[in-house]
């Protein structure tokens, strides 16, 4: 469960939640498993009860945001809402985990979706050293900053002085721990050109600190409050080219940690225990820590943020792994769920769940052209059917200017690009009348986004479950600023006695 929540969840609570979200997705099935571009082809309207279907297309796009996507009290409806509508909102909002960071308050509107530490400059958080903002973008400073202070406490409180980072990148993370909190780092990595550019950063900075360190007298406190040591002392990290195996036992992980790496780095040693950590692990990835982090003895903690779900790899279908069978599929993982009839999540349900609400919210209340995206598309897909009626919602490359255009320019760039006929005539009058439907296109993305937020929250309460079942304590906390960074979940656990409410609430005045 998120911190953020006002009563702990036992985990009897937990488990019932679960069987709670597989019943309301299983309910609206009908609708959750369409996809918007077949708005006019597949004539979904009318999968929408006819009540609903009244409601919605009297709504404004700024009241879909504020009546239908925001929680809080439904004030301000201009007429009566069906109840099934009405329950079918107040589920999604009861049922999926509270994104609001503990002890935050929501980015007001007009703030351009930024957190505070945005304000006096949007690239530059004023909460990180200027060593830290190099070669990184805001969205990441805001991530490092807050995941790292959690990381550092949680080595803290399980004695561990060595992290691994999985799926490290270009080691923004892994540098942040070693530099600014002084911990032994080794990131694993798949792609070469991003453990390159890693090692090259290392340095880079490393550099940099002496040379200021130089400018600076040996009384300058604040020279080394920003690293926690004199530049000579930094253990760089150690970076790994590597592939993290969703399938292979932790044993073949521990092998890989024991590689050889950056020459300048000091790589984990058998037996020396660690705390794992991943920032946005795509896919397959973040159940695989979690696996390690279960299974491997030295493994005494773990902080892991998701991403891309809908490149997990799932019980009983044709993704699952070879021979891998339901047990080391990406979800679900929990025994629990895994029993639960109706428990599956396709790939639309999935990515559905890597959906930003509260960007989609904050342009519908803008009421911006770029609303008509979906719009644009749907009708875009009836002409295509028309020239080919096997081709079903293939991949239009758009570009983001796609809404500035006119509807025919778009549609005739589009089928050049599909290799389709650009030059057929369509019939405009029907044409306009389905862009007229745009604000009911809309009205039925948001039916779909609502439930976005409660799979995210089915998938990862299915993590922690997994791990509660082997007697692991575990929380969900709400990390970071949604309306920043969507995937704002980070999931904590540790084999050792800790409190999570310790790790939180990072010294938000210091720079570091």
């Amino acid at each position: 469960m998120p911190v953020g929540e006002t009563q702990p969840l036992l985990f009897e609570q937990q488990k019932q939640r679960a069987v709670d979200i597989v019943r309301l997705l299983s309910s609206y099935s009908h609708i959750l498993d369409t996809y918007v571009i077949e708005f006019f082809s597949e004539n979904l309207w009318e999968k929408v009860p006819r009540s609903w279907r009244a409601t919605l297309s009297n709504l404004t796009t700024p009241q879909m945001s504020t009546l239908l996507l925001e929680q809080g009290p439904c004030k301000g409806r201009e007429s009566v809402w069906p109840l099934s509508l009405l329950a079918y909102r107040a589920s999604a909002h009861a049922l999926a985990f509270s994104r609001q960071p503990r002890g935050g308050s929501p980015t007001p509107p007009g703030e351009g979706g930024r957190p505070e530490e945005f304000r006096a400059n949007g690239s530059q958080s004023s909460k990180l050293s200027h060593h830290f903002r190099r070669h990184v973008k805001p969205k990441k400073q805001h991530e490092i900053r807050r995941l790292g202070a959690m990381v550092k406490k949680l080595c803290e409180a399980t004695g561990c002085e060595h992290v691994v980072d999985i799926g490290s990148g270009q080691g923004h993370l892994s540098r942040y721990l070693a530099f600014g909190h002084g911990l032994r780092l080794t990131g694993v990595e798949a792609g070469e050109e991003l453990v390159t550019m890693a090692r090259r950063f290392d340095k880079d900075l490393l550099l940099s600190l002496k040379k200021e360190a130089a400018r600076k007298s040996q009384s300058d406190k604040r020279s080394r409050e920003i690293l926690g040591m004199e530049p000579d002392r930094i253990p760089l990290p150690h970076h790994l080219l590597g592939w993290v195996d969703p399938r292979a036992p932790w044993e073949d992980f521990l092998q890989l940690l024991e590689s050889e790496g950056s020459p300048e780095g000091e790589g984990w040693r058998a037996g020396r225990p660690f705390v794992l950590t991943g920032l946005h692990t795509c896919g397959d990835l973040g159940p695989a820590a979690l696996r390690h982090f279960a299974r491997c003895p030295s493994a005494l903690g773990i902080t892991a943020v998701s991403c891309c779900y809908m490149k997990t790899t799932t019980a009983g279908e044709p993704a699952s792994p070879p021979g891998g069978g339901a047990s080391e599929a990406g979800y679900p993982m929990s025994a629990w769920i895994r029993g639960l009839p109706a428990h599956r999540l396709p790939y639309k349900l999935r990515e559905l769940a890597c959906h930003a609400l509260e960007d989609y919210a904050a342009r519908l209340r803008e009421e911006g052209a770029g609303l008509r995206v979906h719009c644009y598309r749907a009708v875009l897909e009836t002409i295509i059917r028309q020239l080919q009626p096997s081709l079903r919602r293939p991949g239009v490359q758009t570009s983001r200017k796609t809404h500035l255009l006119p509807f025919e320019d778009y549609a005739r760039a589009a089928l050049q690009k599909l290799g389709l006929d650009a030059g057929v005539q369509w019939d405009a009058s029907l044409v306009q009348s389905l862009l007229a439907q745009e604000r009911m296109v809309v009205a039925y993305f948001c039916l779909n986004l609502l439930l976005a937020p409660v799979i995210e929250t089915l998938i990862l309460l299915d993590r922690v479950l997994y791990l509660k079942e082997q007697s692991y304590q575990c929380e969900l906390i709400p990390l970071f600023d949604p309306t920043f960074s969507p995937r704002n979940f980070v999931l904590v656990a540790a084999k050792v006695g800790v409190r999570v409410s310790d790790l939180l609430c990072p010294e938000e005045g210091r720079e570091v």
